[in-house]
């Protein structure tokens, strides 16, 4: 954050200061600086200026009228965003924090009531369209939802994904088309149909896994799944360019999700936390900040990169 400092003759809205600006600030009143003057270290502005600045960036934001003095604009303020999986574990944590980050957040999930749920603590900014994307017309409905609504998507978290252990010897068919439609059909639909939504500045971020790059015995179908997700990113940065929306997969390692917690017990946990140099299963909400900063401008340079975030385990 760039130290600012102000007279007390400007009238602005309301800023937050850091405690450096603040020292700074003291010594320009005990200095022989004149006080119509303030800096940003390296231009020295005219409260006039300074006001009329302030004033054409508010009148940049939507309903900045209605902004409170002191309220620091979100990252993704005035953004649309779906989240697959959204109702329950690291969707419903990246839904918290885009919604604390201005955005309105499509949660989109197989269970009414875990879904309702949500909602009821997400609060305003969430909506909450039930189904699975495994089934093409539940797509339709979901960005016919958004479309109707919104008119327009920003942001597409494909979250969503299943998997189970089967070892080599065991692996049935079934087991292979339930994973594959669900992680890689339903990711590639998800994404596709919500393409005529989306433009300039988009983000798209794919859930892939740590077991993608390392394996995991028993897992061998779910991995495979997930590193055909990494590479989707790969192909589809190429199939996006010119059109400005970015892909990129965020790979968790293991996290500690309520559904984690339940199938895993005290013992299950401790044992996949010594597994990373950390020493710790992921909080959702870390997860979660990683899927902001990938929908954020902040990342507007990657593109088909793959985002770790799972305390080193696939990393070392």
């Amino acid at each position: 954050m760039t130290d600012i400092l102000l007279p007390s003759s400007v009238t602005t809205p309301t800023l937050h200061f850091s405690s450096r600006a603040s020292q700074l600030h003291q010594k320009v009143q005990n200095s022989s600086v004149q006080p119509f003057f303030w800096t940003n270290r390296q231009k020295s502005w005219t409260p006039e200026q300074f006001s009329s600045i302030a004033k054409g960036l508010y009148s940049t934001v939507p309903n900045a009228s209605h902004i409170p003095n002191g309220v620091i604009m979100g990252k993704l303020q005035g953004k649309v965003a779906v989240i697959t999986g959204g109702a329950t574990g690291i969707g419903r944590a990246a839904a918290k924090r885009f919604i604390e980050e201005g955005a309105i957040v499509f949660i989109f999930g197989r269970r009414q009531a875990e879904l309702d749920a949500a909602v009821a603590d997400l609060g305003p900014n969430a909506r909450a369209v039930k189904g699975s994307i495994s089934d093409l017309a539940d797509l339709d409905r979901l960005y016919a939802a958004v479309k109707a609504e919104r008119g327009t998507l920003d942001i597409v978290f494909a979250n969503a994904g299943a998997g189970s252990p089967l070892p080599l010897g065991k692996i049935t068919a079934e087991h292979i088309d339930e994973t594959f439609d669900t992680n890689v059909k339903g990711t590639i639909f998800t994404v596709q149909k919500a393409l005529p939504l989306m433009g300039k500045g988009g983000s798209i971020i794919l859930t892939g896994s740590s077991a993608g790059t390392t394996g995991a015995p028993t897992m061998s179908v779910y991995s495979a799944s997930k590193a055909a997700v990494r590479n989707l990113a790969r192909t589809w940065a190429e199939d996006l360019k010119g059109t400005g929306i970015r892909v990129n997969v965020l790979s968790p390692g293991a996290t500690a999700t309520e559904l984690a917690k339940a199938a895993l017990g005290e013992e299950g946990q401790k044992v996949y936390a010594v597994m990373t140099p950390l020493q710790r299963m992921a909080d959702p909400a870390e997860i979660g900040a990683a899927a902001a900063f990938l929908a954020s401008d902040d990342s507007s340079f990657m593109t088909a990169s793959e985002l770790a975030v799972d305390g080193g385990l696939a990393q070392i």
